[in-house]
């Protein structure tokens, strides 16, 4: 079993190729190293968005637990220092099981 969360972002206008480079160059370091995977990332250059998927082993509250932990932690501390919020806007959510296609 593993949960999945859906992130969705709208960046502020001007900075989605700076943020693209920014977690091209991060993420896929930082998030693994933590216990999650990346299933999914994609950007919306017209709009202005970039959406991702990321999960962790386990149900809900083991990923919440994983999330804490990765939240506080020095590596990820240190891929933020001195970046500017590019993100103008978040929605956060898990995603619910769904039909198999």
């Amino acid at each position: 079993m593993k949960t999945i969360q859906l992130r969705r972002y709208r960046l502020h206008e001007g900075t989605y190729d700076d943020f693209l480079a920014w977690w091209e160059g991060s993420m896929p370091v930082v998030r693994p190293a933590a216990g999650f995977a990346i299933e999914f990332a994609y950007g919306l250059r017209e709009t202005n968005e970039f959406v991702w998927a990321v999960s962790a082993p386990g149900d809900r509250e083991a990923f919440l637990a994983r999330e804490a932990e990765y939240l506080a932690s020095d590596a990820r501390a240190a891929v933020f220092d001195g970046v500017p919020q590019r993100v103008a806007e978040y929605v956060i959510g898990f995603v619910d099981d769904a039909p198999a296609f």
